[in-house]
């Protein structure tokens, strides 16, 4: 991958409401959508599994980095949705703030080389356990949530 790389991977925000100049992240904090926790929670899981999924089809040629690219700018907005649905029940959550920022570094290792199933073996221990930390972090808050919600 050419130096495109680290203008290609625009999410850059590594907390809530951090700046971007990406254009596909140029909303307005007002424009984010009231999510309820189980459901942001969920939707930021399904966007590590599509991470997942197009990583596997760059590895086959079968995606682009563009198509990664823009995957890992929707598991940004998914995150950011995450950690403000929390903070409305005044969770902190910034033990995971670094996790966009951390797969953003490796997903541009791992984009710089040539697609290849090899290629892909190598970075994606890495990838697993920052999704791991990520998954981690979301357990460790769930009790915190359940409280904050009234529900036992």
């Amino acid at each position: 991958m050419s130096g495109s790389a680290y203008q290609r991977f625009g999410y850059a925000s590594s907390s809530p409401g951090g700046s971007s100049t990406d254009s596909r992240r140029q909303q307005s904090s007002s424009a984010t959508p009231i999510v309820d926790v189980p459901t942001a929670v969920q939707n930021l899981l399904l966007a590590t599994t599509r991470l997942q999924d197009v990583l596997r089809k760059w590895s086959e040629m079968r995606a682009s980095e563009t198509q990664v690219s823009d995957v890992y700018v929707q598991l940004g907005n998914e995150f950011n949705t995450m950690v403000t649905a929390f903070a409305r029940h005044n969770i902190d959550m910034s033990e995971i703030y670094a996790v966009p920022r951390e797969l953003r570094a490796v997903l541009e290792q791992c984009l710089a080389e040539d697609p290849s199933p090899q290629v892909l073996e190598q970075y994606m221990p890495a990838v697993r356990t920052i999704l791991y930390h990520l998954l981690e972090g979301l357990k460790n808050k769930q009790n915190d949530y359940k409280r904050a919600a009234g529900r036992r």
